[in-house]
């Protein structure tokens, strides 16, 4: 079992990036998923909301970020560093306010033009705790960038060959992985065998991972990542095999033990 890709967000919903390798600390990858587009509430925006984030191109450089989307001019923001922070929350339903830091003027006009409408861009200059104590079955305590709930997500390649021939037994186009935003995709396992890893430690290359939980899916699966697009699919017929306590599950949720370097290739081992 072998990674064959590694991937980051820079910005919550945003579209993917793709690395050779990428370091490992105890929120996650670094630069995954430590900007937030959030409305006048203070509440997250994501592809649950709006399907125009597939357009947004985020990359981290040195102390700030570049966005880049079709039709705008390319901008520049750098990491916040002067006025407080303002408290903002991953889903409106997330009773937790995180402290964070306004990107600015600039950055919250070219999204809003880019989405449509008013909204700002937030920066997790030290990632905290957003979920209360006893939210999740393995807490991550402040380990956690704007993710859902846990730093990494690794998905099967084989998982998702069986959910496509699924999909070509209901007469359904295939879908392509990235449809299911993973952070790690692994290549050389049996379909489904990261289920039976829950609560167990994972060996990739030299750093060592919990395994936290398998993911429930969303609407954002039914989501073209490159064009916006929205259907019903794969959710649907992902719904009808992988159901379990009324959540659809497609990948599997891990907290990193150990921090450094992750490239792909490295090869995956359970820990006895």
């Amino acid at each position: 079992m072998r990674l064959t890709s590694i991937h980051t967000y820079p910005v919550k919903g945003c579209h993917r990036l793709d690395h050779d390798g990428a370091f490992v600390q105890p929120w996650g990858l670094a630069g995954d998923r430590r900007w937030m587009v959030v409305d006048a509430d203070g509440v997250g925006v994501t592809q649950r909301e709006t399907t125009r984030l597939v357009g947004l191109r985020a990359t981290v450089h040195p102390g700030g970020l570049s966005l880049r989307a079709d039709g705008q001019p390319d901008l520049d923001v750098p990491e916040p560093a002067d006025g407080g922070p303002v408290a903002v929350r991953t889903f409106r339903n997330r009773k937790l306010p995180v402290p964070a830091l306004p990107a600015g003027r600039a950055a919250d006009d070219w999204l809003g033009a880019l989405l449509g409408r008013p909204v700002r861009l937030v920066w997790l200059a030290e990632p905290t705790r957003h979920l209360a104590a006893g939210d999740r079955e393995h807490d991550t305590g402040d380990q956690v960038s704007f993710a859902d709930a846990y730093p990494l997500l690794l998905a099967n390649t084989a998982s998702l060959d069986a959910l496509n021939g699924w999909l070509a037994e209901a007469g359904e186009e295939p879908v392509p992985m990235n449809r299911f935003r993973p952070n790690l995709v692994l290549d050389g396992a049996s379909a489904w065998t990261e289920n039976d890893w829950v609560g167990r430690s994972l060996r990739i290359g030299d750093l060592r991972f919990r395994a936290a939980g398998p993911c429930d899916r969303c609407v954002v699966t039914t989501t073209d990542q490159e064009t916006g697009v929205r259907t019903k699919e794969p959710l649907r017929t992902l719904a009808r095999h992988r159901t379990n306590r009324q959540k659809v599950l497609f990948g599997l949720h891990l907290v990193p033990v150990d921090t450094g370097h992750l490239a792909v290739g490295a090869p995956l081992v359970i820990v006895p």
